[in-house]
């Protein structure tokens, strides 16, 4: 393994229960629930495909830019002042780090969350390389986000190994060639049985690995 590909929600970043609270105060606010399919209808798309797709199917007045804008002041609190790494997570990155493998971020979030969340946590100088799939405009599922990172890092793509909790980000690493590790997070248990067919490797929590 050269690189090591982190999602950060739910795989490095113990912060998936922020958005179930944000997507219920948003949805509730605009006089809807959430649906029981809306958080595995969302899961992959990057942070601007999941404002088209809550536009299109509540019908919102307001603009995707400004549904992401909402989005972006919900939930900067949490990023900049609450958010935690998962435990384990550092004394890991670290471990890889001394191993001399290089460290990328792939993830749907912006910088503009992501950056204070790691920066506060200790570990954005750790990392090498950041992509995000709204750059790359397409879902994890594609596959392209992965292969700007190791483009990033002037590697191949079997030389990455990718860790992620959803099923659909497996997915894409596994069609560029990466080798997966599903690491568990209990917001995504009910999917955890799909997402570990495609995984060579699970962690179900980082101290086992340091």
């Amino acid at each position: 393994m050269r690189a090591a590909l982190f999602d950060l929600d739910g795989t490095l970043l113990d912060s998936l229960g922020v958005w179930a609270d944000i997507d219920r105060a948003f949805l509730n606010a605009r006089e809807h629930a959430v649906p029981p399919d809306y958080t595995s209808s969302i899961r992959g798309l990057s942070f601007r495909q999941t404002a088209e797709y809550t536009k299109q199917r509540f019908g919102l007045c307001e603009s995707v830019e400004e549904i992401m804008e909402i989005w972006h002041f919900m939930c900067e609190r949490a990023y900049v002042g609450e958010v935690r790494l998962k435990s384990g997570a550092e004394a890991y990155l670290k471990k890889l780090k001394q191993a001399g493998v290089l460290l990328g971020v792939v993830t749907t979030l912006t910088p503009r969350l992501y950056e204070p969340a790691l920066k506060r946590n200790g570990v954005l100088d750790l990392f090498d390389t950041f992509a995000t799939t709204d750059e790359t405009g397409q879902d994890k599922q594609s596959g392209k986000v992965y292969q700007l990172a190791a483009q990033r890092l002037g590697l191949e793509s079997p030389q990455c190994t990718v860790y992620e909790d959803l099923r659909q980000g497996l997915a894409g690493a596994k069609k560029c060639g990466m080798r997966t590790v599903l690491v568990y997070d209990p917001h995504n248990a009910d999917t955890f049985e799909q997402s570990r067919t495609l995984a060579d490797e699970i962690i179900m929590d980082y101290r086992e690995c340091i």
